[in-house]
């Protein structure tokens, strides 16, 4: 076999240039549109043939092209005024302001996929922009912050479409050394690795960096010499391979990103897991913990837990990541022994029902389990996800079960148009750019002149038609089309009507096709003269999911249609890039999912960002962002068994909305031409959705709610040798074997039948503690209607605090309740464990009631 020598050939920039490749390496300038024209104007053409990727750029651009912009009077002086804000923002940028208690708070931000931009391809879609968003806001408003990911030597997947419409995949490979993307060496100048123990192996993994502003990304890289071609498909593609495959990259992911934090010399106060792939992470930081600090395991297991944040995304059980008990077995018996439990025990940590050994093993329920806080990502998607994870706590009522909220957002300065950021730069001044989640701000959006702001959204629309059309000439041009079908491509769409857009994961749930329902209706909307309507279709299905490919099959036979030519495109390999230009042109953002599928959504925010309306079903984040002046919604948040009749209702409402009030809304012109209409719902979803669905708001509240308080409870538990961890664990112990001999006996009252409205009644609960304490115990009064089911409905929580000792040697805890309401009413008793050092009351899962 032939010998490769290998060496790195890098761009030979004028000194006056040099920092170019400094900007280029740094994430920030994604965000920064001076940043991003800097590199532009290098070479309009040499950009985009780049995939507006700098770093690959600066090792294209021609050296007679750099040495003439080297003496470029005002290149240099726009070169100079970016260097400037960058060395602002990375020296003296927005400070987080932390407890006293808290000046040590790090978090490490763990995700599968983070998307930061079209040049750094390790994302799939709304999780990984997601992901990519919290970062850069961790960054602009100073919160100490680290990513963890893997590097993905093919990423995702590329789209194409054959003659019948049907999606084909093609993974190309990344190049790292001409992304931006840091290899990182040891003291030796050698590759950076950490290794992951396999079965029967080591697989060694490369650490790399994307820096984001002030955050640092850490990407891992399995496709190294030392390994085996089978390790080395490992951080082959997201989302590709088996379910062995998943498990060895969520093997690479938590475990090994916990060892790579530490070989970089991070040491988190928090450990945040987006979406429970990276679970395992909980499992290695345990272990340390037992064999660095010799705490048992259950002391291990609260002193890791208290420093740890579940997000979970997941609406429904079926998109939870499972892996059956003889392949965690073959992977984790050597863990179990290190650790010291039992298969039993360490399956137990993975399933809803510990003790059902038929039961598969779930990334999910064990960062439940690892955990001490947990959300969900919209207030409906949190109580979707109390009632799916309502087994992890089988003696609560459902609303009791501690997993809250904290909504999605996005980052403004990422996905606001850089003509509308020149618009806001203007009348609101920097602060809607540095501090956008403050109301403030957004108060004088009504300074801007409505014919500044719809001109400024009319170009948006200009340049979305035109990118169509050179995105559609050279769709064309690859599958050999003739010149007829170019010449129909460049008058495809117009640029002056009203448009339409729809992209995202082509999920079945999503309903791309559910506009096409009633055929003809559409096609009265897109040939109307007068009021006419235009739709731009995007996105990916799974490589697996035939039903979303079929969806995408059939839009793309409808847009061949002789009514729909023109007026109706489908746009190939959708990505960020075709993100941005359609969420900052279209009119309207249309989302059609079956409530309540989807979490969050976070395309409608974007489009909102840049004043589009939403025409949406009330599920995820509109059920909290809608308002009749904000957009349209779609039904009043009904939840259908018959799927059939759920499409037929909300396809002729959808018809209805554009029919009756929002086509002739955005028609509706003064004698100046304006909209006024249109225009006021425009300002009022700038000024009402604008400071809240934004990722500055949404770190922050993850800080307040989650990060902070975690950083306190590690604190507690981890000082003077872990002495906290120790007496809890301790603490619980007893509880757990003295719980089986508490018992409440009946409650005394002295009401009568009925009882008048505002009177109190007096209560008297003997409780049985056996070996227990009362201060081991909250003893609790759930009051309130009794529903026809005879259950109490949304109960009021009266903690019985007043107690004394009877002759029996029982303990009766007295209090008053007071009558409210009229009607049926109700009580139950009940009795949970309390400690000072429990994260929340629910903590320990024992509750006897009465």
């Amino acid at each position: 076999m032939k010998t490769v020598y290998k060496f790195s050939v890098v761009p030979s920039l004028p000194p006056q240039l040099a920092r170019l490749q400094e900007l280029a390496y740094n994430m920030w300038w994604c965000w920064n549109f001076d940043a991003i024209e800097l590199f532009y104007r290098l070479d309009r053409d040499l950009w985009e043939e780049c995939g507006h990727n700098p770093v690959a750029m600066l090792g294209r651009v021609s050296q007679a092209r750099l040495e003439k912009l080297a003496h470029d009077d005002a290149y240099l002086h726009s070169l100079k005024r970016v260097l400037g804000r960058f060395d602002n923002a990375m020296q003296s940028g927005r400070p987080f302001k932390l407890p006293p208690e808290s000046q040590d708070l790090l978090v490490a931000y763990f995700s599968l996929e983070f998307g930061l931009h079209e040049s750094v391809p390790i994302y799939s879609g709304g999780l990984g922009v997601l992901a990519g968003d919290h970062l850069k806001s961790a960054s602009d408003i100073g919160l100490p912050l680290v990513g963890v990911s893997l590097l993905y030597r093919e990423g995702y997947f590329r789209q194409y479409l054959n003659p019948d419409g049907w999606q084909q995949e093609t993974y190309p490979d990344n190049d790292f050394l001409n992304m931006p993307v840091i290899p990182l060496f040891d003291e030796k100048h050698q590759p950076l690795m950490i290794e992951v123990e396999m079965p029967s192996r080591m697989v060694q993994a490369r650490l790399w960096k994307v820096q984001v502003g002030r955050t640092p990304l850490i990407l891992m890289d399995t496709n190294v010499e030392s390994n085996s071609i089978e390790d080395r498909e490992i951080t082959a593609q997201l989302y590709g391979g088996d379910l062995e495959m998943r498990l060895k990259q969520e093997l690479v992911l938590g475990i090994g990103g916990v060892m790579a934090l530490e070989r970089l010399g991070y040491f988190p106060t928090v450990f945040h897991m987006n979406e429970g792939h990276s679970a395992f992470l909980g499992l290695k930081r345990i272990q340390n913990l037992i064999e660095r600090q010799k705490l048992s395991f259950n002391e291990a297991l609260e002193a890791c837990s208290a420093g740890s944040v579940f997000t979970t995304h997941t609406p429904v059980p079926a998109g939870i990541d499972k892996f059956p008990p003889a392949l965690m077995d073959k992977y984790f018996w050597k863990y179990r022994d290190a650790v010291g439990i039992s298969r039993e025990e360490f399956l137990g940590m993975g399933r809803e029902h510990p003790s059902n050994v038929e039961e598969p093993f779930s990334v999910a329920v064990l960062a439940l389990r690892l955990s001490d806080r947990y959300n969900g990502v919209s207030m409906l998607h949190g109580e979707v996800s109390r009632r799916m994870w309502k087994t992890v706590w089988p003696e609560l009522p459902e609303k009791e079960v501690p997993i809250g909220h904290v909504t999605n957002g996005i980052h403004n300065k990422t996905w606001t148009s850089h003509e509308l950021a020149s618009l806001f730069e203007r009348y609101l001044g920097p602060r809607w750019a540095e501090f956008s989640e403050d109301p403030e701000v957004w108060r004088y959006m009504d300074q801007i002149p409505d014919s500044e702001l719809w001109r400024t959204h009319e170009r948006r629309r200009e340049r979305l038609v035109a990118f169509v059309r050179r995105r559609m000439r050279a769709q064309l041009v690859k599958r050999g089309a003739q010149e007829h079908e170019l010449l129909a491509a460049d008058e495809t769409l117009d640029p002056d009507i009203l448009t339409i857009g729809f992209a995202r994961r082509f999920a079945t749930y999503k309903r791309a096709t559910l506009i096409f329902h009633d055929v003809d209706r559409l096609i009265r909307l897109v040939s109307n003269l007068d009021r006419p309507v235009q739709f731009i279709f995007a996105g990916k299905a799974h490589p697996r999911d035939n039903e979303g490919k079929e969806f995408i099959r059939r839009i793309v036979h409808h847009v061949r249609r002789d009514e729909f030519m023109r007026r109706v495109v489908f746009l190939e390999d959708y990505d960020m890039n075709v993100a941005r230009y359609m969420l900052q042109g279209v009119d309207v953002w249309l989302n059609n999912p079956r409530r309540p599928l989807e979490a969050s959504g976070t395309s409608g925010m974007k489009a909102a960002a840049n004043g589009a309306q939403n025409l949406s079903i009330l599920d995820g984040w509109w059920v909290e962002g809608y308002s009749p002046d904000t957009g349209w919604a779609i039904g009043r948040g009904e939840e259908y068994t018959d799927l059939k009749y759920q499409d037929e209702v909300e396809s002729r409402t959808i018809y209805d909305i554009l029919e009756k009030d929002l086509v002739p809304l955005f028609y509706q012109r003064g004698r100046d031409g304006l909209p006024r209409g249109w225009l006021a719902k425009m300002k009022a979803t700038f000024k009402k959705l604008a400071p809240v669905y934004n990722t500055n708001r949404m770190v922050d509240e993850y800080a307040q709610k989650f990060y902070i308080p975690a950083t306190d409870r590690w604190h507690r538990m981890s000082q003077s040798g872990f002495n906290g961890a120790k007496e809890l664990t301790q603490w619980k112990k007893r509880v757990e074997t003295g719980w089986k001999e508490v018992h409440v006996l009946a409650a005394d009252t002295d009401f009568t039948e009925e009882v008048k409205v505002g009177q109190s009644v007096h209560i008297s609960v003997p409780v049985h503690l056996g070996p227990l304490t009362p201060g081991d115990v909250r003893v609790q009064v759930l009051f309130g209607k009794v529903n026809a089911d005879g259950d109490l409905e949304a109960p009021e929580i009266l903690d019985l605090k007043d107690h004394t000792v009877s002759p029996e040697g029982r303990v009766v805890y007295t209090g008053n309740l007071e009558c409210r309401a009229s009607g049926l009413q109700g009580f139950a008793v009940r009795v949970l464990p309390c400690h000072g050092s429990l994260s929340y009351l629910h903590e320990t899962g024992l509750i006897r009631w009465g």
